[in-house]
């Protein structure tokens, strides 16, 4: 009978147990990207360890790309997609109009997806979000209010909706770089209450979608969405010679 070789067990460090606890929070999308870990104090306390193990384990984080560490400014989760190399993409689209068309081209085949997908494994905190979102639109709409930032939030929520952490990243990356074009689009051409109306029917319409687990519909609801806003946005584009 062959001997079997057996390597000695070795107890981890502290610091070690700390980061793979945040690493597994970050990758299960517990946290999001640009959103704050819990100061080292606190973490320290969550923990019961010493706040030089918290540092230890916050530096290996950072090391490895999935943090970063400002100072004064806390410890920051970093999209999993996001390159440090290159133009950044919002610069990019400041400078190229064309090029948010380009992502918006981008957004079409990935929303459709995500919105399959949130359809398939949405759980109920993440319907009742939604509603929220969608129920605060309505009121917007009888107020005559733009709702750019609930309309942004919908997305980011159907894409945390899929429970897959990569296309949560992804989006965020986009949606980030596409913040200011975004902004500028909203206060350009969605001005009338009819603009206004139709937007809100699009979310509403997603939403009853996902609300059913009718995947199919909910990716086609979304392209419906996106087609329409794709549509929009060159006309902005058009109307500023390129260059938003």
């Amino acid at each position: 009978m062959a001997l079997m070789i057996f390597k000695p067990i070795k107890p981890k460090k502290v610091s070690t147990q700390i980061a793979e606890q945040i690493r597994t929070s970050i990758l299960a999308g517990e946290f999001n990207p640009g959103e704050k870990l819990p100061p080292e104090r606190e973490l320290a306390e969550m923990f019961g360890v010493s706040r030089p193990s918290v540092r230890e384990a916050i530096n290996t984080l950072a090391s490895s790309g999935l943090v970063e560490s400002y100072q004064g400014g806390g410890t920051v989760v970093r999209s999993l997609v996001e390159s440090p190399a290159g133009m950044p993409l919002s610069k990019l689209i400041r400078i190229d109009g064309d090029r948010a068309l380009d992502v918006i081209e981008v957004r079409q085949g990935m929303e459709s997806w995500t919105a399959w997908y949130a359809a398939s494994r949405a759980l109920p905190e993440d319907i009742r979000r939604l509603e929220a979102i969608v129920a605060g639109m309505a009121a917007n709409l009888e107020g005559l209010k733009q709702s750019e930032d609930l309309d942004a939030h919908f997305h980011m929520v159907i894409a945390r909706a899929t429970h897959n952490v990569v296309w949560s990243h992804m989006m965020q990356s986009i949606f980030d770089a596409m913040q200011e074009f975004q902004r500028d689009v909203w206060r350009a051409v969605y001005l009338t209450e009819e603009d206004q109306r139709l937007l809100y029917e699009h979310h509403r319409r997603i939403y009853e979608m996902i609300l059913v687990r009718n995947p199919d519909g909910a990716r086609m609801a979304m392209m419906e969405h996106l087609t329409f806003a794709q549509k929009r946005c060159s006309a902005y584009v058009s109307m500023r010679g390129g260059e938003p």
